[in-house]
C-alpha cells in the first residue's frame, strides 16, 4: 500500500506541476506601457510670452504715471520724463526681441525686469 500511495502522490504532484507550468508558460508577456511625452509650449512661444509680460508691465507703469500726474503727486514734465524712461525700456525690449525672432530669453527678461523695478520705485509704489 505504501508503494501505491507513493505512486498516487507522485502522479498527483506531477499533474499539479504540469498544470502550473502550463499556466505560467501560456501567460502572454505584459505589453510595455508607452506614454506619449507632453511636448508643452514651444521655446518660441515661451519667448514671445516673456515679451508680452514685459509689455504688460510697461503698460501698467504707464497708467500709474498718468494716475499720479492726474492726482497731482508730481507735475506733468516729471510724468513726461518717466514716460520717456518707460519708452526707452520698451524700445530696448523690442530691439532684443527682434534679434530672437520676436521673443526674449530668460536672461533678457530678467535684465528688463530689473530696469522696470528701478522705474517702479521712481514712479512710487
Amino acid at each position: 500500500m505504501t508503494r501505491l500511495n507513493r505512486a498516487i502522490r507522485y502522479a498527483a504532484a506531477g499533474a499539479l506541476i504540469s498544470t502550473l507550468a502550463a499556466c505560467v508558460v501560456n501567460q502572454p508577456a505584459p505589453r510595455p506601457v508607452v506614454v506619449a511625452p507632453n511636448p508643452g509650449p514651444s521655446p518660441h512661444d515661451v519667448a514671445v510670452e516673456r515679451l508680452h509680460q514685459i509689455d504688460g508691465r510697461l503698460d501698467n507703469l504707464s497708467r500709474r504715471i498718468d494716475m499720479r500726474v492726474n492726482q497731482g503727486y508730481y507735475p506733468p514734465p516729471q510724468g513726461a520724463a518717466l514716460h520717456h524712461r518707460l519708452d526707452t525700456i520698451r524700445g530696448e525690449a523690442h530691439d532684443m526681441a527682434s534679434q530672437h525672432g520676436g521673443g526674449l530669453s530668460a536672461d533678457e527678461q530678467h535684465v528688463l525686469n530689473q530696469e522696470l523695478d528701478t522705474a517702479a520705485r521712481a514712479i512710487g509704489e
